[in-house]
């Protein structure tokens, strides 16, 4: 295929030794990009996956003197090898290393028991914060905040008592051989980085720059003084913030360039595309190819539900299953079985170890937290999934998911859906908004609708670019007549149907 203009542009760039920051939007080739830059030269090159899939592709597309591998294969070249035997080591609960590194008993915090589960736990994933960082040291900010104490002066208490055991926790994890915190593949990845590492690569290729973590960033940066630095990735689907993923991209030192012909879709996507993109205030606009034809309307058999949330998308699960249809759920079902398991402890009145839950003595504490408690609105639809189908329900539907190449049908949260593409793609409901026919309490008068913030418009905007032949906006379809939607850009809506009513719509003729 002869490259754009806008591919042309990228490679004479690279040809004359600028460092790049290339905003590729959604299907505009950015992996086949940056094998044409390497192409173009016979310097040495290292090619920084995001992950062992994407970096197996590349040995394959990439000429031979370009290096492909994401940053963890590197930093278990370097110093990972040496905690084989760690690595290897079986699973053990929080508790147990807790009791190992000396957190014994529990703590009163407000008019919060935290028990030594939670505790030992906090300290576990303030070192896995601290990991993914590029920070020297461990410190308070590095402690994860709990559910019912997320009042700063209750979170300071809190960071207080753990930080001494994290930083226990990270001393037992310098030792190769042995002990008591179960090693794992982020922690050779911080040990390397901690060294100032030097890539031995005249260039660097960074792909998904947009969802680089600040320990990736550190390394990746770090080597500008003696390669030039390229990075590509799509700002607006920079939908990894809440798990400390960070946006490099648009504050790069270097010369700024754009992928915007898309080739997976057609023009009406690319102009719903935009319509997200605008509000996104993203710094790209996407142009679709006219030669594929991507149309917006009912889809009765989707390849695949889009979700919002993973209670959602079990949901949805639940109601397909009941249409008769087999059902695939993106990135499997562990984490949906873990919430179920945890909603079983509580409703039986035992303490759940799960840490999102931990702090609950019991269900119906959960049930007035999600209820009432502005910090606890995500859990509602967890505890509604819960309170309507039951426990024993959700746990069945997960051994029944069937694998990907054998469903009618794939479920997945939009977050997971990221970098894949189906012919055809219905937006789940749990994207619709409930706050948007509110009346003004003194007036009676309808109230304006919330305005569409930077993160809601990023993660529509990665939803709706993952079809290739049709899409049904579905739950986005409140963007129709939102005062910041623009014209509308798709069919008028319709009276919304289940796909689990669509599917038994079809079914019966």
């Amino acid at each position: 295929m002869n490259p754009t203009d806008e591919q042309t542009a990228a490679a004479d760039a690279f040809a004359a030794g600028a460092h790049l920051s290339v905003q590729a939007g959604a299907g505009t080739g950015k992996t086949t990009t940056l094998a044409l830059l390497a192409r173009t030269t016979k310097r040495r090159g290292c090619y920084l996956a995001y992950n062992r899939a994407i970096a197996q592709d590349a040995t394959a597309r990439f000429p031979n003197h370009v290096l492909c591998k994401t940053a963890h294969a590197l930093a278990y070249a370097a110093v990972g090898h040496r905690y084989t035997r760690r690595l290897n080591a079986p699973r053990r609960p929080a508790w147990q290393t807790g009791q190992a590194l000396g957190l014994s008993g529990s703590i009163r915090i407000g008019d919060r028991d935290v028990p030594q589960r939670a505790l030992s736990n906090a300290a576990l994933r303030t070192v896995t914060h601290f990991c993914h960082t590029a920070d020297d040291k461990i410190t308070r900010h590095h402690v994860p905040r709990l559910r019912g104490l997320e009042d700063n002066d209750l979170h300071d208490e809190l960071a207080a008592y753990v930080v001494p055991f994290a930083r226990k926790a990270w001393i037992d994890l310098q030792h190769p051989e042995d002990g008591a915190v179960r090693f794992d593949h982020d922690h050779y990845l911080k040990m390397w980085s901690l060294t100032q590492p030097v890539l031995k690569a005249d260039y660097l290729l960074l792909d998904e720059a947009q969802d680089t973590n600040p320990v990736v960033e550190h390394i990746f940066l770090a080597q500008r003084a003696h390669a030039q630095l390229v990075m590509v990735g799509d700002s607006a689907q920079a939908i990894y913030h809440w798990r400390g993923a960070k946006d490099i991209m648009t504050g790069f030192d270097g010369h700024h360039l754009t992928l915007s012909q898309s080739f997976r879709f057609g023009p009406v996507l690319a102009a719903e595309a935009n319509r997200w993109l605008r509000l996104a205030a993203a710094p790209i606009r996407l142009t679709g190819t006219p030669a594929v034809p991507t149309e917006l309307g009912t889809v009765t058999r989707p390849d695949a539900v889009l979700c919002r949330t993973n209670t959602g998308a079990m949901a949805q699960v639940m109601a397909l299953m009941a249409a008769g249809c087999s059902v695939a759920l993106a990135g499997g079902g562990d984490s949906l079985r873990a919430l179920a398991l945890a909603a079983r402890d509580l409703k039986e009145g035992r303490r759940t170890h799960h840490p999102e839950l931990t702090l609950f003595p019991t269900w119906g504490d959960l049930q007035d937290y999600a209820a009432h408690d502005p910090a606890g609105r995500d859990l509602q639809p967890l505890v509604h999934l819960v309170d309507t189908h039951g426990v024993e329900a959700i746990l069945a539907a997960v051994c029944h998911l069937a694998p990907e190449p054998h469903a009618q049908v794939t479920v997945s949260t939009a977050h997971k859906a990221k970098g894949r593409e189906w012919p055809c793609v219905l937006i789940a409901e749990d994207f619709a908004r409930t706050n948007d026919n509110r009346s003004n309490s003194q007036t009676g008068a309808a109230a304006p609708p919330d305005p569409v913030d930077d993160a809601e418009a990023r993660l529509a905007y990665v939803a709706v670019t993952r079809a290739r032949r049709r899409l049904d906006l579905g739950g986005l379809s409140w963007i129709n007549d939102h005062s910041d939607g623009g014209p509308e850009l798709s069919e008028p809506s319709a009276q919304r149907e289940t796909p689990a009513r669509k599917y038994l719509t079809s079914a019966h003729g």
